[in-house]
């Protein structure tokens, strides 16, 4: 590859980061990115919040092994030690190093069972979605007096991708549409083999199993389209489930819930394959 066009990439890469930076809300993975994409719910910013934490206590944790191990090789090598020291005991050492573990074991503990509780705490959920995993792409549907009805999700080819400006293996021919700062809850299930509901700045990532309904929540705080994908190996084509949200106004979701419930009233619903692009 000549260096002309490895610079145009690195440009690329670097024109996608700013733009990601300067609108949360149009943000992508993009090349050699080493952090979470924006976080955009209560959730996530929590998990960044306690992977910033274990970031640091990793760092610090890695530094002292590395200077430790650095210090021995140093001070007890052949020509400085030449006799081997006989110790074998030392009470002490040996209360220090069980101690010291542990504190730091329980230091990590807690936020993540806290962590872990407020993402199963389902708040009172203002909008109810129920999302379903097909071998190979997503059906949802809106439950309740105020929508009542279903529709299926398919990722879109390169061709019909490019001519509607989504990204590739990204964009889907119908989105999901929720209200900005309201609490969305996910209940999610699988048709044929287990699928997993995942949307990385929500924070979101439930599998979707045959036979079982669970539940999850996200509540997005800036209005955007955001992206995830099925984050289970579901068969030849588990790379083609994407999942498209995007979030709009109070007025704007009114608006498309009346549409939605006139053009899918008559969509037929039962279970249909997603046809190879």
């Amino acid at each position: 590859m000549s260096v002309g066009k490895v610079l145009g990439k690195i440009g690329a890469a670097a024109a996608l980061l700013s733009v990601a930076l300067a609108d949360p809300a149009m943000a992508l993975p993009h090349p050699w990115q080493t952090g979470f994409q924006p976080a955009v719910s209560p959730v996530m910013e929590q998990i960044e919040n306690f992977h910033t934490e274990l970031f640091w206590i990793i760092t610090a944790v890695s530094l002292f092994v590395a200077a430790l191990l650095v210090w021995i090789i140093i001070r007890y090598r052949l020509a400085t030690n030449p006799v081997p020291s006989k110790v074998h005991h030392n009470t002490l050492l040996e209360v220090a190093w069980t101690i010291i573990p542990v504190i730091i074991l329980v230091v990590i503990a807690v936020p993540s069972f806290k962590l872990l509780y407020y993402e199963a705490a389902i708040p009172k959920a203002d909008v109810h979605l129920r999302a379903i995993g097909k071998q190979w792409f997503w059906s949802y549907e809106y439950p309740g007096a105020d929508a009542g009805f279903t529709y299926d999700s398919l990722g879109l080819s390169d061709a019909d991708a490019k001519k509607a400006g989504e990204p590739r293996l990204l964009g889907v021919d119908n989105v999901v549409v929720v209200p900005v700062n309201k609490v969305v809850e996910v209940e999610t299930t699988g048709a044929d083999v287990i699928h997993s509901w995942a949307v990385p700045q929500f924070g979101v990532k439930m599998d979707a199993v045959p036979g079982r309904l669970n539940h999850t929540w996200f509540k997005a705080t800036q209005t955007g389209t955001y992206y995830g994908e099925c984050s289970e190996l579901c068969g030849a084509r588990h790379a083609y489930m994407p999942i498209e949200v995007k979030v709009v106004s109070d007025a704007d979701y009114a608006a498309w819930l009346a549409g939605a419930k006139k053009k899918y009233a008559a969509i037929e619903t039962n279970t249909r394959l997603a046809a190879a692009k």
